[in-house]
């Protein structure tokens, strides 16, 4: 083996106490920001689906074209799912703007 060329395995091996903490700062600040953004993507995600599904709701179409019959539309079950969703949505969101201000102080950047 060249005495000038070094392996990989032997320049880890002697890399100081700096080398060695910066690198895994590195590792684990890029890990925690990427669970972080990927939880900001999760929780938009969930509230889009659960508005859609609230939208869904007010939807009693007739069953067809010609009919002037709506499909089953039950009020209480519509009430109580919807207050549901509302409240669901808005715990969401409340989640939501604190985890991005807390990304933009941990990281520094914003989403």
């Amino acid at each position: 083996m060249d005495d000038e060329v070094k392996s990989r395995f032997i320049e880890s091996l002697q890399r100081n106490n700096d080398q060695i903490r910066k690198d895994r700062a590195h590792t684990i600040g890029e890990d925690s920001e990427l669970i972080y953004r990927r939880r900001v993507e999760d929780i938009e995600l969930r509230i889009k689906r659960l508005e859609r599904e609230q939208e869904g709701l007010i939807d009693i179409s007739p069953l067809d074209r010609n009919s002037l019959t709506f499909a089953n539309f039950h009020p209480e079950e519509f009430v109580q799912r919807d207050m549901e969703l509302s409240l669901t949505i808005r715990n969401l969101n409340i989640q939501l703007e604190v985890t991005k201000k807390r990304f933009e102080y941990l990281f520094g950047k914003t989403i």
